[in-house]
């Protein structure tokens, strides 16, 4: 668990609730301890405090979308897939505890196992630490994990380019970004962009660059039609 720990950058101060988040049902059953409980109860809180912050996120950037597009984009931010990223990119399969069937079977590689242990995760690190240590976690892991992918030059290339002929299809319509916000330090800034026409928001990004973001922004705009 040492690894894991210096993978995301937290220290536990009660080695035992991580343990616990780690721990399959398999393995809780196979060795059958009273002082023994899988992960399922932190999955469930987890998934709780997943959806508050993303949601929070969401409410704070873009606020000119409607609540049907606020919903499906949260459900982008935490589905499976999204979760499933999460736990390859930390290494999260080689550190749960598993009975000997479920390990022979793969479970370490199995989606759905690896996105349930990412919320029983975050659960771990509130419980350990408090609001702020989940909410580090979920930022830097789930909402940038997807930023980067909406910026990454495979799925956004030439957005901006993309969303400005469509703009001007109609003639004296206006293409422009706004810096929503700045986070992070200097070496490692988080920028929050988004894609006005006419003055309206059309779409929102984010990414380690202005250029980044707007992208980001563009690509989110042509995929939700918001034209």
């Amino acid at each position: 668990m040492t690894k894991l720990q210096s993978n995301i950058g937290y220290s536990f101060k009660d080695i035992n609730i991580l343990k616990t988040a780690l721990t399959h049902s398999s393995y809780a059953n196979e060795v059958r301890s009273s002082k023994l409980c899988s992960n399922e109860r932190m999955e469930f809180l987890g998934d709780s405090l997943l959806s508050l912050f993303v949601s929070s996120y969401i409410y704070n950037i873009t606020p000119a979308l409607p609540e049907g597009q606020m919903t499906r984009l949260r459900a982008q931010l935490v589905c499976e897939d999204s979760l499933y990223n999460v736990a390859l990119k930390i290494n999260l399969g080689d550190e749960l505890f598993f009975g000997k069937g479920e390990k022979m079977t793969g479970g370490s590689t199995r989606p759905s196992i690896l996105a349930d242990a990412v919320e029983a995760l975050i659960a771990a690190l509130y419980l350990d630490g408090g609001l702020e240590p989940a909410r580090e976690f979920i930022h830097k892991y789930i909402l940038q994990n997807v930023c980067e992918q909406t910026a990454s030059p495979g799925r956004t290339y030439d957005a901006k380019t993309k969303l400005q002929e469509l703009v001007q299809q109609k003639s004296g319509r206006v293409l422009a970004y706004e810096i929503v916000r700045e986070e992070g330090p200097d070496h490692d800034k988080h920028f929050v962009v988004n894609a006005l026409v006419d003055g309206k928001v059309v779409g929102y990004g984010s990414g380690r660059t202005k250029k980044e973001a707007e992208q980001a922004a563009a690509y989110f705009a042509l995929e939700e039609n918001m034209l």
